[in-house]
């Protein structure tokens, strides 16, 4: 007996479903990819300041392609680095995750942790990203000081709740830091107010950029801040649009580059898809794993 069209269809629809989990799980996790973004917030005059982003690599031991990739980012020189979270999805990471960084040693940098520097991840559901409050306060399953003292022997510095000057190239740049706006961990208040009074530039770190915290760093005149915790969507529409950002921040905002305004004055956001994902959801789709050099310069006349 022959199979009739709505069979048939059935077949093909279970066929490309199963081709499109299959390429989801093992290709496109394993697509790492560099953004390259210039940002024009340099006074005029000032020679550029090339900056590496990298975020949520939520790493396992297994993972040597991304270890490897993120090794050879060494090679593109920058000037600094800001890891905004997320970096280890087991204890057993640690080792990995310094062997990936080791190259970008001695290169000056900050820090701040997401929820996932906290605690192990656990088994997730789909619907749990599409809402925008915070999830519970982290229980400290995940070795987080031991993760701290290796980003640190790095030459980074712990941004989280604080104002640390940086001098790159000729300019003085202020950066302040604040803890994972997801886990209930954002303390603006004790960073707040005015940029340093010799400072070209005040930089805003942070893991995920809900838009409470972006509001008020956009206040207090903060150029640009970068963050992370989206992943991009991680599950997209074809042509990179995505669903959902797991905060309150716009889906059009949830990678790459943007302006955010706030009471009449505007910073440039930049929120990184990141280089990984939960081991509980390995599934990226039209939005391959990233990192970003942005490269810093004064604004065209």
């Amino acid at each position: 007996m022959r199979r009739g069209l709505p069979g048939r269809l059935a077949v093909m629809i279970a066929a490309s479903g199963a081709a499109c989990l299959a390429y989801g799980i093992a290709i496109e996790p394993n697509l790492f990819r560099l953004r390259r973004v210039r940002v024009p917030v340099l006074p005029p005059g000032h020679r550029p300041i090339r900056i590496l982003h990298l975020t949520d690599l939520h790493l396992l031991p297994t993972q040597s392609r991304k270890i490897a990739w993120v090794r050879g980012l060494a090679e593109l020189k920058p000037d600094f680095i800001v890891n905004t979270g997320d970096n280890v999805a087991s204890a057993d990471a640690l080792p990995g995750l310094r062997h990936a960084f080791e190259p970008l040693r001695g290169i000056p940098g900050v820090f701040v942790f997401g929820s996932n520097d906290f605690d192990l991840p656990g088994p997730v559901r789909p619907l749990r990203y599409f809402r925008t409050r915070p999830v519970r306060a982290p229980r400290h399953t995940l070795p987080n000081k031991d993760l701290a003292r290796l980003l640190e022997s790095l030459g980074w510095v712990d941004a989280q709740e604080q104002r640390t000057v940086f001098h790159l190239d000729g300019t003085t740049v202020e950066v302040r830091g604040c803890g994972d706006a997801h886990a209930g961990l954002d303390h603006y208040a004790r960073v707040a107010g005015p940029v340093a009074g010799d400072a070209d530039l005040l930089v805003g770190v942070t893991h995920a950029p809900y838009r409470r915290l972006l509001d008020q760093m956009t206040a207090d005149g903060v150029g640009l801040i970068l963050a992370g915790h989206t992943h991009g969507g991680q599950v997209c529409l074809p042509g990179g649009h995505a669903l959902t950002t797991n905060c309150d921040l716009p889906t059009s905002q949830a990678k790459g580059l943007s302006r955010h305004r706030y009471n009449g004055r505007m910073a440039y956001l930049h929120v990184s898809a990141g280089l990984g994902t939960s081991p509980y959801a390995p599934y990226r789709f039209c939005c391959p794993p990233e990192a970003t050099l942005l490269t810093l310069t004064p604004p065209e006349r």
